[in-house]
C-alpha cells in the first residue's frame, strides 16, 4: 500500500520532492502538498483503492502524512470488507 500512495503522491500532487524521499510521518502540506493537490490526490486514491472518503475524513488532517493516509485507507477498508 504505502508504494501506491507514493506512486499516487507523485503523479497527482506535484510535489517539489519526489514521495520516495520522504517519511511515512513527514508533513505533506510542509512539502507542498496544496488544496487542489489534495483534492486531486483524493481522487486518485478512491480510484486506486476503491473506497470513498467520507466527509468527515475530509480535513488536512487525513492527508497529513503517508502514514495518516495510510490510516485512512486501512479504516476505509476495512469497513468496506
Amino acid at each position: 500500500m504505502n508504494d501506491k500512495i507514493r506512486d499516487i503522491l507523485d503523479q497527482t500532487a506535484k510535489l517539489p520532492v519526489k514521495a520516495a524521499t520522504l517519511s511515512d510521518d513527514a508533513d505533506l502540506h510542509e512539502a507542498g502538498l496544496t488544496s487542489f493537490a489534495s483534492v486531486q490526490l483524493m481522487l486518485a486514491l478512491e480510484d486506486a483503492f476503491d473506497i470513498e472518503f467520507p466527509e468527515q475524513m475530509l480535513n488536512r488532517r487525513t492527508f497529513a502524512s503517508i502514514k495518516a493516509i495510510q490510516s485512512a485507507i486501512a479504516e476505509l477498508t476495512q469497513t468496506a470488507a
